[in-house]
C-alpha cells in the first residue's frame, strides 16, 4: 500500500501551501544567483579598471620605499602654492556652476513646457556636441576666440577694440560652460517634466500671474534638479583637464593640470596621486553634504506633493 502524504498541521490546504512557498522560495533563489552571474563580467571589470586604480593611487600617496609616509599630504598642506591652485580651481569650478545654472534653466524649462515633438528637436539640438570629440570642440573655441578669430572680427567691423579671450580666465570659462553645459539642462529637464502642471492651473484659477505661479510653485519643484545639476557641473568642473589646458594661461592652472605635470614631467607619481586623492575626497565630502541635506534619491527626482 502507498504511504499517506504527510499534512503541515494535519491539513492538505496547508501542505499545498508550504510547497508552493518552498517552491517559490527556491526559484526566487535561482533567479537571484542567476542575476548574479550576469553581473560577474561587469563586476570583474569595474574591479580591474576601476577598484585596482583607485587603490593602487590611494597606497602610492601613503608608502614610500621606507615605508607608510604622510609627506605628500604635508607638503600639500603647507605649502601655498597648492593652497592658490587648489583655491583656483574652486573658483573656477563655482563660476562654470553658476554659469552653466543661469544659461541652462531657461532652455530646460522650455523644453519641459512646449509640445513634445518640438521638445524632441530640441533635446537632439542640446545632445549634438556628444557626437563630436571634446578636442574638436575645443579647438573650434580656439579659432572663434583667437585674436584673428570671428569673435573679434566681429568686434572690429563694430568698431569696438579686440578682446583677448583666449589664454586667460574668461577663455576657460567659456570653453568649460561650454562642455559642461548639457548636464546641467538634462538633470534639470528630468527634474522639471515630472512636475505635476495641474498645480499651476490651480494657482492660475486662483488669480495668480504667471510669473507668481513659477516663482511659487515651479521653481521650488525645481529645486532637487537645480541642486543636482549643480552638483554634478560643480563635481566635473573640479576635475576638468582638457579645456583649462587648451584654453587657460599660466595663471589659472587648476588641480588636474597639476596633477598632469608631476605624472608626465617630474615623474612624481606618489605626489601625483595624493593630490588626487585630495581632489576625490573633496567630491566624496560634497556627496556627503547632499545626501545629508537633500539625499541621494532627489538627484533625478522632482517633488509634487
Amino acid at each position: 500500500m502507498p504511504e499517506p502524504t504527510p499534512f503541515i498541521n494535519g491539513s492538505p490546504d496547508s501542505s499545498l501551501l508550504y510547497l508552493q512557498e518552498s517552491i517559490g522560495e527556491e526559484q526566487q533563489r535561482k533567479r537571484q544567483r542567476i542575476y548574479l552571474y550576469l553581473l560577474l563580467p561587469t563586476l570583474a571589470f569595474l574591479a580591474l579598471f576601476f577598484g585596482y586604480p583607485l587603490v593602487d593611487m590611494l597606497l602610492r600617496s601613503v608608502l614610500s620605499p621606507t615605508g607608510f609616509t604622510l609627506e605628500h599630504y604635508e607638503r600639500i598642506a603647507t605649502r601655498s602654492l597648492y593652497h592658490q591652485i587648489f583655491l583656483i580651481t574652486l573658483q573656477i569650478a563655482f563660476t562654470v556652476t553658476i554659469l552653466c545654472l543661469l544659461l541652462g534653466y531657461p532652455v530646460a524649462y522650455l523644453l519641459a513646457t512646449v509640445n513634445r515633438r518640438t521638445a524632441s528637436i530640441l533635446i537632439v539640438i542640446v545632445l549634438l556636441p556628444f557626437f563630436t570629440s571634446i578636442l574638436v570642440r575645443t579647438y573650434a573655441w580656439m579659432v572663434l576666440l583667437g585674436s584673428e578669430g570671428l569673435v573679434n572680427q566681429l568686434l572690429s567691423s563694430l568698431g569696438i577694440a579686440s578682446i583677448k579671450l583666449l589664454y586667460n580666465r574668461p577663455g576657460v570659462l567659456i570653453g568649460m560652460t561650454y562642455v559642461l553645459l548639457p548636464y546641467m539642462v538634462l538633470v534639470l529637464y528630468s527634474v522639471m517634466k515630472g512636475i505635476d502642471r495641474s498645480l499651476l492651473q490651480a494657482a492660475y484659477s486662483l488669480g495668480a500671474s504667471d510669473w507668481r505661479a513659477f516663482w511659487c510653485i515651479f521653481f521650488p519643484l525645481s529645486m532637487p534638479g537645480v541642486v543636482g545639476g549643480s552638483l554634478l557641473v560643480f563635481i566635473l568642473a573640479l576635475g576638468y583637464f582638457i579645456t583649462p589646458r587648451l584654453m587657460g594661461g599660466n595663471r589659472d592652472q587648476m588641480i588636474a593640470m597639476v596633477i598632469d605635470h608631476h605624472i608626465e614631467q617630474t615623474l612624481n607619481w606618489p605626489f601625483a596621486a595624493a593630490l588626487a586623492t585630495v581632489l576625490l575626497v573633496a567630491m566624496l565630502f560634497l556627496f556627503w553634504i547632499y545626501n545629508r541635506v537633500l539625499g541621494l534619491q532627489t538627484l533625478f527626482e522632482s517633488k509634487t506633493s
